[in-house]
């Protein structure tokens, strides 16, 4: 099997080499950084054409137990994800440290420092040494997240706030990890008050159409270049048995936090009438546009600027 591994600096591409399926990163400096493109074999160019459409959609399940590979070792596993409930973006990746490393203490990682999610090999590899983790602003494990955490976190390593501007990443629309380009940001954005969920704890919740309750979220479809929730999986099986739909958070109308309740503005017969979703099926930019076709809604693709080199 023959795996592609492209070397950015900054935004820009500088070369592509093919290596074996093990791959390992070594470490970065300020102004470089490794993206794993893709990670596949490539020698059947229809499937490499499906695969680089779906290889970046993610269930936030199937992320759960991942393991993390920081740059000097491997660091536990994903626990969860907290995401803020405005722009509905995974903000932390929760971690389950290995060996009681950090007991006691909540291991938040940002998307910042998220490299590369690695599906074959089932493990995520994070831009950071374990010494930056145990330096880095501590929150103990029965504490919530609070706003001056999250300066002080972010502080630390130097990320731009996400929370000061109207975009995903605060002044841009994606994760921008070129360090120069945060100097270009403008200081005085409008800032808002972020208010953190786990994927974990809305697991669960009652999802009510127009007409009535149409099922509970099962899970998370998540983007791992934006880290953006793409879609709430619903499970449907009280109403309609067998069956899971798609619901992308920019239709819900409402949440009721207390009441673990989520409403949207869509009628029980439309939701039925989408296309089918299950969970052997491969979510496809095709899949994607029929589904916000469906609706008669813009997809998401449309209203985001695009990173360099995005591709589905």
């Amino acid at each position: 099997m023959e795996m592609r591994l492209t070397v950015f600096v900054g935004e820009k591409e500088v070369i592509t080499v093919y290596l074996g399926p093990a791959i390992y990163i070594e470490g970065s400096e300020q102004e470089k950084y490794f993206k794993i493109v893709s990670h596949r074999p490539t020698a059947n160019k229809k499937q490499n054409v499906r695969n680089e459409r779906t290889i970046m959609l993610n269930k936030a399940k199937t992320l759960n137990s991942y393991k993390l590979d920081s740059l000097d070792g491997e660091i536990g596993k994903v626990k969860e994800f907290y995401f803020d409930d405005r722009h509905w973006t995974i903000r932390y990746l929760v971690a389950d440290t290995a060996g009681g490393w950090l007991m006691g203490r909540q291991v938040l990682i940002s998307p910042y420092a998220l490299v590369a999610v690695i599906k074959e090999e089932q493990h995520i590899a994070i831009d950071l040494t374990k010494m930056q983790i145990e330096r880095s602003p501590s929150l103990n494990s029965d504490q919530p997240v609070s706003h001056q955490f999250e300066e002080a976190y972010y502080a630390f390593y130097g990320w731009p706030n996400y929370w000061s501007g109207p975009y995903m990443w605060g002044g841009y629309p994606n994760i921008v990890r070129d360090r120069e380009k945060w100097r270009e940001s403008i200081k005085d954005e409008k800032s808002w008050d972020p208010h953190l969920r786990s994927t974990n704890e809305v697991s669960g919740y009652h999802i009510h159409a127009s007409d009535g309750e149409i099922g509970h979220v099962d899970d998370f479809i998540i983007d791992d270049q934006t880290w953006a929730i793409r879609y709430l999986i619903i499970d449907t099986r009280n109403w309609w048995p067998g069956k899971k739909v798609l619901i992308p958070p920019q239709w819900i109308d409402r949440v009721s936090w207390s009441e673990s309740k989520v409403f949207v503005n869509l009628s029980r017969d439309t939701i039925k009438q989408s296309p089918e979703y299950t969970e052997e099926f491969l979510l496809t930019r095709d899949y994607e546009t029929r589904l916000h076709g469906h609706y008669h809604l813009q997809g998401y693709w449309v209203d985001e600027s695009a990173p360099e080199g995005h591709s589905r």
